[in-house]
């Protein structure tokens, strides 16, 4: 493997900010020294002269090719994954789903088979619970075992996903003997499908009416319901895409008490409003997830959370469907449009876009889009930061860089942007993997089949 040093930049990580050259030599970093004070020689020399040197992006919640309303999400885990690494982000941990009366493992065993040999960075997997019962409690433990740590569980989703208290109750039981984490869609699905059919035989069909149905009240019931059944199991809950202010302040109110609560947003929360879904014909529909975006007004309590670490992840929720044909599915029937966004090759730049704003700083941006999930997630310090030992997840990023973002110029398999025409400034210019260089001069020189599977250890701030 060739010996790498990156030389002249300013390394950022969550807790440090520093003017220092890096060594990478198989794979990892070796070491770290003030510039021009060693004598190190390097098979290859990359001059990050005015620009940062920071730890690849982990993404800690994406969806490729994952079936979802009678489709499949467009980006597989090779497009996916590519678009990923143009973005910054060198490792993602994707959903493996149970499939309802089928195993935890034959949900987990279809996911691997999916990714290997197909991505071009690492990757890791939650394991999504469709039924929970005796058998797949027993299940929990073998996946910790082989390094699948976290569970997910719906409120949401009658008839796919919910499971009901007493079922979320058991698994958050189990994950307390187990040292699992359990992740929680939080949203109350039956009352929101009372709402859409109300809404629906008054004629409101488009796509706005998605995020009038999903209140915000029911988003924040249905968070404090998990944290209370989280309280009662002894367990830790993580909340996942948390998008509306009064489910902040459930997290905040937990975590005040000291709670092991935790929550999660996403870019489209941060940046995307109601606005969007009400923009003008089926143009809405591009921005159709669930949660659904809320009024801009939301926004600040959400940037609050970040900056006050009531919320302590962003990822992004990646589930693109294409415009034409897939979102088109619900074109007279806003509960028929597959609920999802691309969003994996665009989340390090728009956090950027916030240092730049002067929302939060350089080292809550690597805190939030790398260190944090890499903890919460049992990848820390493999993953999520640069220091002697660490795998050589680097990124070399140009802070002055100016973009627009367009699905004219992505890389995710979908045909519009969320983001169409937003001027950003930053863009990672090269990118390693374990040192092998995937993104060199913002020219792709990665391959399907680098990325190799991660085994996960247990939550960080629980174990």
């Amino acid at each position: 493997m060739a010996r790498t040093l990156i030389t002249g930049g300013l390394v950022v990580t969550a807790s440090d900010e520093l003017h220092v050259d890096v060594l990478v030599d198989g794979g990892k970093v070796v070491a770290l020294a003030t510039h021009g004070s060693h004598g190190w020689t390097a098979d290859h020399v990359i001059d990050a002269t005015g620009k940062y040197v920071i730890p690849g992006g982990v993404d800690a919640h994406t969806h490729m090719e994952m079936p979802f309303g009678g489709t499949t999400a467009s980006d597989t885990f090779e497009t996916g994954t590519r678009a990923a690494a143009w973005g910054g982000t060198t490792t993602v941990v994707d959903f493996a789903i149970q499939s309802k009366g089928g195993s935890l493992r034959e949900g987990l065993d279809a996911w691997h088979e999916k990714a290997e040999g197909r991505c071009a960075i690492d990757y890791a997997f939650h394991m999504i619970m469709s039924d929970v019962d005796e058998s797949s409690l027993k299940e929990m433990d073998r996946l910790v075992e082989l390094g699948v740590t976290s569970f997910k569980l719906f409120t949401a989703y009658p008839g796919v996903f919910l499971s009901d208290d007493g079922q979320i109750l058991r698994a958050m039981q189990r994950a307390g003997s187990n040292g699992g984490l359990v992740m929680t869609h939080a949203e109350n699905g039956l009352a929101i499908d009372v709402l859409v059919e109300q809404a629906l035989a008054r004629g409101e069909r488009g796509p706005r009416h998605h995020g009038e149905v999903r209140k915000a009240l029911l988003e924040a019931e249905a968070t404090h319901r998990v944290i209370k059944l989280s309280q009662v199991a002894g367990a830790p809950v993580y909340v996942v895409h948390v998008s509306a202010r009064e489910a902040v302040a459930e997290l905040a109110r937990a975590r005040d008490e000291g709670l092991p609560v935790f929550g999660e947003t996403c870019p489209q929360y941060l940046f995307l409003s109601t606005d969007n879904l009400a923009e003008p014909g089926f143009e809405g529909a591009k921005y159709v997830c669930s949660t659904p975006l809320r009024p801009a007004d939301h926004q600040e309590a959400l940037w609050r959370g970040l900056r006050t670490n009531d919320l302590q992840v962003v990822s992004t929720d990646h589930c693109p469907f294409c415009f034409k044909g897939q979102k088109e599915m619900g074109l007279e029937d806003f509960s028929k449009i597959p609920n999802g966004l691309p969003g994996v090759e665009n989340r390090m730049d728009l956090l950027h876009q916030a240092v730049v704003d002067g929302r939060i700083d350089r080292r809550r941006w690597i805190d939030i889009a790398c260190a944090t999930p890499a903890r919460m997630f049992g990848l820390y310090p493999r993953k999520g930061t640069i220091a002697p030992g660490a795998d050589a997840d680097i990124v070399v990023y140009d802070p002055h860089a100016e973009q627009t973002l367009s699905a004219a110029t992505h890389h995710m398999n979908v045909d519009y942007s969320a983001y169409e025409g937003r001027k950003v400034t930053g863009r990672a210019e090269t990118v390693l993997s374990r040192g092998v260089p995937v993104i060199a001069d913002r020219a792709y020189v990665g391959h399907a089949g680098h990325g190799t599977y991660l085994p996960r250890g247990l939550c960080q701030y629980t174990n």
